[in-house]
């Protein structure tokens, strides 16, 4: 009797994932279909045709390209700044006995829950105060700010796994503290660095609603807002454009795992090092 109860829940929990696979699956089997159909609809159907126009429709189009490449920009800048500040935020958080490290750690968990709806109207207010509306440069600043707390608290769990032997054999051969991350911690920390580095890029990328608020020149919106010009006024949508556009806009995201596969999947191998 037990053993047919358990045959029944494993069954039932794999109709379930079964079905959230398929939920997945069909938006992205809809957005290939439709991208190399020149009838595209909103439904998901076979192209009696297929066809490369709806890729160079949008690789023709300047100011498409000229948003991957600001949204690049951005993405890329705020990826990179994230990492380096967390890693030195997050050495004095793992090593060092602070005073007041459990209240600033419990404050960085509480900034990673707020939502941006709740603060995005002060900080559209700040930003029109201080005449820093429609800047890349202010609105890459806000993403960053915004990317630290929960970055800070990812890079910590993962500096904390890296023993501290290591860098005090480091400075018993005459290294500082800085050679001692450079050289010492950042290498074993990989898979965290690209953790982070991921999860802020593919956080940045896929932003729609901070650039959306404070940017107003077209020419300045990167590609997650850009999209949005598929929906006509009047309802109207070319899918086939949006489908081609889509999966162009995910090339960098799928890129940038797989560029980093090769290290997230180690994970962390600190067998001997301590010896």
């Amino acid at each position: 009797m037990i053993l047919k109860q358990n045959k029944l829940m494993t069954a039932v929990q794999y109709i379930i994932l079964s079905v959230i696979a398929l939920l997945f699956l069909l938006p992205l089997l809809w957005m290939l279909l439709s991208s190399v159909d020149s009838n595209a609809i909103q439904a998901i159907q076979l192209p009696e045709h297929l066809t490369l126009s709806n890729f160079s429709s949008a690789l023709s189009d300047p100011s498409i390209l000229k948003s991957f490449g600001v949204g690049l920009m951005m993405s890329v800048t705020q990826a990179v700044i994230v990492v380096f500040v967390c890693i030195l935020a997050a050495y004095p958080l793992s090593r060092y006995k602070l005073p007041f490290k459990k209240p600033f750690m419990l404050t960085i968990l509480f900034l990673t829950s707020l939502p941006m709806t709740a603060v995005i109207v002060p900080v559209y207010q700040m930003f029109l105060y201080l005449k820093l509306q429609n800047s890349l440069i202010s609105t890459t600043l806000f993403l960053i700010s915004t990317s630290l707390p929960y970055g800070i608290w990812m890079m910590k769990n993962f500096m904390d796994s890296v023993p501290v032997e290591l860098e005090e054999a480091a400075w018993i051969d005459g290294s500082s503290v800085w050679q001692g991350i450079r050289k010492v911690v950042t290498p074993l920390m990989l898979p965290g660095i690209f953790t982070v580095g991921i999860f802020t890029f593919t956080g940045s990328w896929g932003n729609f609603f901070v650039p959306f608020i404070l940017i107003s020149s077209p020419e300045k919106l990167p590609a997650s807002v850009t999209i949005f010009q598929y929906f006509g006024n009047n309802g109207l949508v070319n899918y086939g454009n949006l489908a081609a556009f889509s999966i162009l806009y995910t090339i960098p995201v799928v890129v940038l795992y797989a560029f980093s596969q090769a290290y997230m999947s180690k994970g962390f191998s600190f067998g001997g090092a301590v010896k």
